[in-house]
C-alpha cells in the first residue's frame, strides 16, 4: 500500500509517497497552500492509489500543542473527511532541523535549501512513519497519533 506524507505549512505543503513495500519515500512537487488545497491532496491520493496518509504534528518541544500543531490537526481532520482515507499524525520536531542540517552537509545555496525544505521534510517525516510501523507490524492507521 502506498502512504501519503505530508509537512504541513501555511504557505507550502511538502508531500512525499511510499513505494508500495512501504520501504522508500520519494519527495512530490510542494504544494502552494490554496482554497483548492485538501482538493489537490484527494486528487493526488486517489491518482497514485494511496491507501492511507500521515500528516507532521509539529508539537512544541514540551510535546504539547502549539497554534501550528492545533492547525495541523484541523488541516488533517479536513483531509480525512475529503478523502475517506484514515489519516495518522506523527511527532515531527525534528524533521525540519534534521533537513535544514542535512542540506546544509550537502552545501545547498539558500535559495536551493527553500526550494526543497518542505519535500524533503515530508520525506523524513515519512520515512520514520515507515519505520515505526515496520517497527510494530500490529499499527495500523486509526486516524491517531504515532
Amino acid at each position: 500500500m502506498r502512504v501519503l506524507g505530508i509537512d504541513y505549512g501555511r504557505v507550502r505543503v511538502g508531500l512525499a509517497l511510499s513505494d508500495e513495500e512501504e520501504i522508500l519515500a520519494s519527495p512530490l512537487p510542494t504544494l502552494a497552500r490554496s482554497h483548492r488545497d485538501v482538493d489537490e491532496i484527494a486528487r493526488l491520493a486517489r491518482e497514485r492509489e494511496v491507501g492511507c496518509i500521515v500528516v507532521g504534528l509539529p508539537l512544541l518541544m514540551n510535546g504539547t500543542d502549539g497554534t501550528m500543531a492545533e492547525e495541523a490537526r484541523a488541516f488533517a481532520a479536513r483531509i480525512e473527511g475529503r478523502t475517506h482515507l484514515p489519516v495518522d499524525l506523527f511527532d515531527e520536531r525534528w524533521t525540519s532541523s534534521e533537513a535544514e542540517r542535512a542540506m546544509l552537509e550537502g552545501n545547498l545555496s539558500r535559495e536551493r535549501r527553500k526550494e526543497l525544505r518542505d519535500g524533503l521534510s515530508a520525506v523524513l517525516i515519512l520515512q520514520a512513519y515507515l519505520a515505526r510501523r515496520r517497527a510494530d507490524p500490529d499499527l495500523r492507521p486509526l486516524g491517531g497519533e504515532v
